[in-house]
């Protein structure tokens, strides 16, 4: 394990700041993903301050390791981690959803520098991750693949074709990560389709799993940096724990709350809720 320090404080200011973020973007759009976007909070914000190995400024860099949103409605929370790292102006989310702009509800990896896949479609991305994975082997540059999943991506059956497909080919270079925030669009995910017991689920396709609190960020990154550094030789799933709409009461575990829109005095009253966490 490394002895590098967890800068703690800076992660939760990060998830924060993205959180933020999202009610603003999403003030713009007028409507959009508020809870899904803050129960991986704190996930995005230590894969993007802590885990993936990045360029400031260079989202082109052949060695960076990969990363695929899979719950690609997400994406507002993702953008501004992308703007911070310096691979578009930030003045730019200004144009979010807006007739032109190449950011839209789902991330465009043609349009925008720093996404690796285009995503939204549920189901695909993990596919995709493990075809990058096992590229890595005929790649002079060695990186790794991360995919972050909704719980009710899992409902597709590709998502376990390629779970398959991975440890078949021994992709020991790709971390799946599920949002495991107990919910989707049409209700609690186990009334819909069950896919408990999880873990036990991925470690009989072959996978390493393991579980943490999705929004302790110290757990997080203490849980990705073990993974990186330990010599394996399959993939690895994190089932990160979370609440759907996490930050806001009104909004945890609602599922009206997947898409909708706040007005502009509930705006302020959600930023004063979510600063006073901080």
């Amino acid at each position: 394990m490394s002895d590098r320090p967890v800068d703690v404080q800076a992660l939760r200011d990060k998830a924060l700041f993205l959180r933020e973020e999202t009610v603003r973007l999403i003030g713009i759009a007028k409507t959009g993903h508020f809870a899904s976007s803050f129960s991986c909070a704190e996930i995005l914000a230590v894969l993007y301050g802590d885990t993936l190995r990045l360029r400031r400024g260079q989202p082109d860099w052949p060695e960076r390791d990969r990363f695929l949103l899979g719950k690609g409605h997400a994406a507002v929370a993702l953008y501004p981690l992308l703007a911070g790292l310096d691979f578009f102006p930030s003045d730019e989310l200004d144009s979010y959803t807006r007739l032109g702009s190449p950011f839209g509800d789902h991330p465009d990896m043609r349009r925008i520098p720093g996404i690796d896949f285009s995503s939204g479609s549920l189901g695909h991305a993990l596919s995709a991750g493990v075809g990058m994975a096992l590229a890595a082997r005929l790649q002079p540059h060695q990186y790794g693949v991360y995919v972050l999943l909704g719980d009710g991506e899992l409902h597709e059956g590709q998502v376990w074709e390629a779970a398959m497909a991975a440890s078949h080919h021994g992709a020991a270079n790709l971390v799946a990560i599920v949002d495991r925030n107990e919910y989707c669009l049409d209700g609690r995910v186990e009334d819909v389709v069950a896919i408990e017991p999880l873990a036990d689920k991925w470690s009989a396709f072959g996978w390493s799993a393991h579980e943490v609190d999705g929004h302790d960020v110290e757990a997080l990154a203490s849980t990705f940096r073990g993974l990186t550094e330990m010599r394996r030789d399959g993939p690895a799933v994190v089932i990160a724990h979370t609440v759907k709409g996490k930050g806001v009461g009104f909004m945890e575990r609602e599922p009206g709350w997947h898409l909708g829109y706040l007005d502009p005095q509930d705006e302020q009253l959600v930023l004063t809720e979510l600063r006073g966490q901080g």
